[in-house]
């Protein structure tokens, strides 16, 4: 996005303005079309919007106004050629792969995923012949190996959900693009503020817009981006054909979403390093994962490909289950909730939520363990967060 003078602008400032189109009316905030379908001045125009001869809403279902608005605003910042939003994250996430992937193809993905996200590769694909391999995401040599064949999709979250596991998306891009394969980068825990997957190789990035871009508990959405021949091609016929819009008035509630987002997120990632910093100084906690800790062991690629650390802290409690859930009964400020990215600090047992259909050994096998608890942290003051997190930790450790 550019001005008049062909000055363009910077994210916090696409995040207000970016796809702004104002109806007649001249509204300062963005219209919401609350409209399933359009009328024609004629047959003859009808016949040429379906042709796709003319530029012309057709159907919600097929694109909408404010739906527009807010994909053009999100491409605009992710510095994508094209964006197609979505009813939830997990359809985005669905469409994306089966866009890319039919029968008789290969898909090769990080192990560590979001509990749907596994499902949808190790379960759902299958069953429409698409075969699945699994690597441990940092090990560039797994990469190399399961990439040296021909494939058709790479998926990877990074970090991961919840163990907080990064994989370098240059390297895995260069090798996957060597074997013919399009990468697909789940960008929710890196987010559109720290993370930019499309700068290092990715192809695709999908959200849940549910998240930080609403960030606010109250609307589900989710988006695809890509190039202008992905999205407008595979994607748009899928989304077209099957149906899994995003509602105008979601986009409207997203659209306000994008303009705080900035402001937000920086705020819960500075939150989410104290809270971090403390709870590895605490006995009785095992482990502590934060992108920009220390002792996060790739500490390294975090700080060259992420510019924060994102929102959520994941540790371990010694103890198992038992622990865990004394810890997270005994929360008086942090709710108890499966989501992420809100503006209201969360608490999360992955291993019985979350996580819930993988193994035991699945779960194992990427670090979710009984005594593990995830928390999204807020915007509520950092003093009043960690004072509730260590009263908790007291009362089930008994110390």
């Amino acid at each position: 996005m550019a001005d008049e003078s062909g000055r363009s602008f910077r994210p916090d400032t696409l995040a207000v303005r970016g796809g702004l189109s104002r109806s007649g009316f001249d509204e300062t905030s963005e219209a919401m079309f609350l409209t399933s379908g359009f009328v024609y001045e004629s047959a003859e125009q009808a016949e040429a919007a379906f042709k796709d001869e003319i530029e012309k809403f057709i159907y919600s279902r097929y694109g909408n106004p404010t739906v527009s608005m807010f994909e053009e605003r999100l491409r605009l910042l992710e510095g994508a050629e094209a964006c197609f939003a979505t009813s939830s994250g997990m359809s985005a996430v669905w469409v994306a792969l089966a866009a890319l992937c039919g029968k008789g193809d290969r898909i090769v993905s990080s192990r560590a995923l979001f509990g749907s996200c596994f499902v949808i590769i190790d379960e759902i694909l299958p069953r429409f012949g698409v075969e699945a391999v699994f690597v441990d995401g940092p090990d560039l040599a797994q990469w190399e190996a399961a990439l040296s064949e021909p494939t058709a999709a790479v998926f990877f979250e990074t970090p991961s959900n919840p163990m907080q596991e990064l994989v370098d998306i240059e390297a895995v891009s260069a090798l996957a693009h060597a074997a013919g394969a399009k990468v697909v980068v789940d960008n929710v825990f890196g987010t559109p503020v720290f993370s930019r997957p499309l700068d290092h190789g990715a192809d695709v990035v999908v959200y849940s817009a549910t998240k930080h871009i609403d960030g606010q508990g109250r609307v589900l959405g989710g988006a695809v981006l890509g190039t202008s021949e992905f999205i407008e091609g595979p994607v748009k016929n899928l989304m077209r054909h099957t149906g899994p819009s995003m509602s105008p008035f979601n986009a409207w509630v997203l659209l306000k979403g994008l303009e705080t987002m900035s402001l937000r997120v920086r705020q819960m990632a500075d939150n989410a390093l104290t809270l971090a910093r403390h709870l590895e100084s605490r006995d009785g906690v095992v482990r502590v994962v934060y992108p920009l800790l220390e002792s996060h062991p790739q500490h390294e690629l975090a700080q060259r490909q992420m510019t924060g650390g994102g929102t959520v802290v994941t540790f371990e409690v010694d103890g198992g289950k038992a622990v865990a859930f004394a810890v997270m009964n005994a929360l008086q400020l942090v709710d108890i909730s499966n989501n992420l990215g809100d503006a209201k600090s969360l608490a999360t047992h992955p291993a019985t939520t979350t996580h819930r259909r993988l193994t035991e050994e699945a779960r194992a096998a990427v670090g979710i363990t009984d005594g593990t608890i995830r928390i999204s942290v807020g915007l509520e003051s950092v003093l009043d967060l960690v004072e509730d997190v260590e009263a908790a930790l007291a009362g089930a450790l008994g110390s």
